[in-house]
Order: structure tokens, then sequence, then C-alpha cells
């Protein structure tokens, strides 16, 4: 009796817990509560925010934006249309729009078209506030966006991302508007022609989709022919080719550890002309001209994968979701560049995985916060110690990098499995549900 007494008073601080979290669970998957999560993650960022705007000034990658805008608002080049550009031509909606109200104005426009498009997201996501799986998508998505802020906040992906949600959530309902939203947000930033592939490779309104990506990209080059810059429309596909390894890339993490030991000559540089660093050293040429290659090869091998899936019947949501989660990973791993904005490329995947959220999904993303949290401690609050390569600040990125890695095989295995699973039964239907989730 006594040993049963124990067990019992053993027990029962776990239920307790367990019930204090599912109270705490049912308060916060409420609209109340996402609106008022959602006033709480921006009115902190406002507040963050508020002496760069008191200023009239601006902060992150704003000041080129501005700078872009303001010159093509006195009547100079625009860049895109008269030069080459890093960018596509339709990033200039969100460049070109933040400058209207004037330049003292600029952050706080950003801010705000930040922010209204995230509250579009959130809500398409929630259903308006009616699914409880898909408030929980909501706020997995803001809390990434929190520990994102630095750059999410002041880099297009903070446009894009949202625009990706939208455009998979509404893929059934909507195909036609969907597919105009995922090739808007890829003419303003490039990395959403992954999803746009996973979603050609897989769902069943493809040419409808693949049809608005034909009118959006036929649209954005009437424009740029109107203004003669047919010869600098793609020029955002070349501007980069010369660059060396960027110092937070994954695939540099062998010279970053090079330099920090001080051998074979490796270094870290201060690249002017485009405000990074940049690490150099031997074979470093290799690693750059190989870059390309790989992530050619490996976004081929996914989408082989995807195909072989989808042929043995795997469940085409998933399929859909861990493909294009594999392919935007595969752009991140095998790319010379590294910024830490790219993490913000991974999580409107997650957000929308975790409307219907598997054990998986759960996993992936809380990988994929604890990854943003490296990133953001990496850039910007340790980034000096790291560009003077001291210790913990190396182990910090190379932990990060390691994580980016352990996402994409983690994902390519999901591939594998589904694959597998969806031969063992019948062949899997396509769903029909058109409910605001039902994005295949």
């Amino acid at each position: 009796m006594a040993g049963e007494t124990d067990d019992r008073a053993a027990v029962a601080p776990r239920v307790i817990r367990r019930a204090q979290a599912a109270d705490f669970a049912d308060r916060m998957l409420t609209r109340r509560w996402l609106v008022r999560a959602f006033l709480l993650l921006h009115g902190a960022s406002l507040l963050a925010l508020l002496p760069a705007i008191i200023a009239g000034g601006t902060v992150g990658d704003l000041p080129l934006y501005r700078e872009w805008a303001m010159a093509a608002f006195e009547g100079d080049d625009i860049v895109g249309l008269d030069a080459d550009w890093v960018y596509p031509l339709l990033a200039w909606l969100p460049i070109g729009a933040a400058n209207l109200l004037g330049a003292p104005l600029y952050q706080l426009l950003w801010f705000l078209m930040t922010a209204a498009l995230n509250w579009w997201a959130v809500w398409v996501l929630s259903d308006g506030g009616r699914s409880r799986r898909g408030m929980l998508a909501a706020h997995a998505f803001m809390l990434g966006f929190l520990l994102l802020s630095p750059v999410a906040l002041l880099r297009l992906e903070g446009i894009t991302g949202p625009l990706v949600i939208v455009g998979l959530v509404w893929l059934s309902r909507r195909p036609l508007v969907a597919g105009a939203l995922l090739a808007v947000a890829t003419w303003i930033k490039v990395w959403p022609a992954m999803v746009i592939a996973a979603v050609v490779a897989v769902h069943r309104e493809r040419w409808l989709v693949v049809l608005a990506g034909f009118g959006v990209t036929a649209a954005t080059a009437a424009i740029s022919a109107t203004f003669g810059g047919i010869p600098h429309l793609l020029s955002f596909l070349t501007m980069q080719t010369d660059r060396a390894l960027q110092l937070e890339a994954p695939i540099a993490t062998p010279w970053v550890w090079a330099a920090a030991l001080d051998v074979f000559g490796s270094r870290v540089y201060q690249n002017r002309a485009l405000a990074t660093r940049e690490v150099v050293g031997p074979l470093d040429g290799g690693a750059i001209l190989l870059s390309t290659p790989l992530l050619v090869a490996a976004v081929a091998c996914i989408a082989v994968l995807l195909l072989w899936a989808r042929r043995r019947g795997a469940d085409s949501r998933e399929l859909l979701l861990v493909g294009a989660f594999a392919l935007v990973a595969a752009s991140i791993v095998f790319n010379k560049v590294g910024s830490p904005q790219y993490l913000l490329w991974l999580l409107p995947i997650a957000a929308v995985a975790m409307a219907r959220p598997t054990a998986w999904w759960r996993r992936m993303t809380a990988l994929l916060l604890v990854t943003s949290l490296l990133t953001t401690l990496i850039f910007p609050i340790f980034y000096m110690p790291l560009v003077r390569l001291e210790w913990f600040a190396v182990l910090l990125l190379s932990a990060r990098n390691l994580l980016l890695v352990a996402l994409l095989l983690a994902a390519i295995a999901k591939l594998v499995q589904l694959g597998r699973a969806g031969g063992l039964g019948p062949r899997a239907t396509v769903s029909t549900n058109t409910q605001p989730l039902a994005i295949v």
C-alpha cells in the first residue's frame, strides 16, 4: 500500500503539469490570443525601430533600398531597367512603395507593409481564427519571425515569406491566385521558385499554377520592354557569379576553420563593394566553381525523388511540403552566399505544415527555430567576434551550419520514406477538400 501511495504521489505532479499545459494551449489557441500575440510582436518591433523612424533614417538593408528608390524617383537610372540589378524586377514593388511618402518615412512604410503582409499570412493560416491547428501554425510563424526579426523586418524576405504562405494555403481553393502570388514572390526574390518546382512536381492543379506564373512573367517582361529594360531583365541570375565564399555560408565552413586556426593562408576579408565579409584560402576557387553544379545536382536529385514518390502514391500534401522544404534547404546548403535572412525561406513552409502537424514536422519546426535562434546570435549579436574569428563565434557558426545540413538530410530521408510508404498500400488519392488549409 505504501508503494502504491508513493507511485500516486509521483504521478500526480505530472498529471497536474499536463493539465496546466493543456489549459495554457487552450487559452493560446483562440482568436483573442492570436491577435494579442500579433500586436505584441509588431508593437515591440515598432518600438525597436522607433528611433530610426523618428530620425527619418533607415537600418539594415533599407538604406540601400531607399537609395535606389530615391534615385529612381528623382529621374536617375533605375536599376533593373537601366542597369543590371541583383534582384528580380518586381522587387521594385516594395522598394518603390516604401518611398511613396518620401524618404523620411521610408522605414515606417516598410514596417507597415511587412506588418500588413504578416497579418494576411496569420489570418489565412488560422482561417480567420477559426482553426485551432491553423492558429498553432500562425504562432509558429510569428515565433520564427521574432527569432529572425533583425533581418525579417529589414529585408525583402519579410515581404516574400507571407506571400508564399498565402500561396501555399490557397493552392487548392484558388490555384490561379496562388500561382500568381508565388510567381510575384519569385520575381521579388528568387527563392520561391523552389516552392513552385515542388508544386509543379506534385500538385494536381499544377498547370493552372504554371499558367498564372507565365502570366506574371509575361507582364513583368512587358513592363521591362516598355521601359527598354529587357537586356537587364535576367541580370539577377548572373550578378553574383564572381562572388567569393561568404563568411556564414555552410559551404565556407572548412575555410572559416582554416582561417581561425591560421593555417594554409586562409583569411576573412571585407568585400567593400558588397558590404559583406568573405573568406579565402587554398582551393576556395574549386568550391566556388562547384557550388552551382552541386546545387543543380541536389535540386535534380530531389526532383527525381519527388516524382518517384508521387508515382508510388505518396501522400500529396506531405510530399509537396517536404519536397519544397528539401529544395529550399538545398539552395541554402550549397550556396556560396550565406545570408541570415535565408532562414526566412524555410519558415513559411514549416508554418504551413504546422497547420496539420505530424510528429516529424513538429521536430523539424523545433529544429528550424533553434537554427533561427543561432542565426540571430551569429548576426547581428556576435558578428564582429565571428569576423575576428573568436572561438565561441566560430563554434556557434559551425553548429548552425551543421543544423542546416541536418535539416536538408532529414527532408531527403523523409522523401524516401514517403515514397516507400506510398508503395505499400493502394495509390493515394489527391484530396478534393476545399477547406482553406487543404493545399493539395
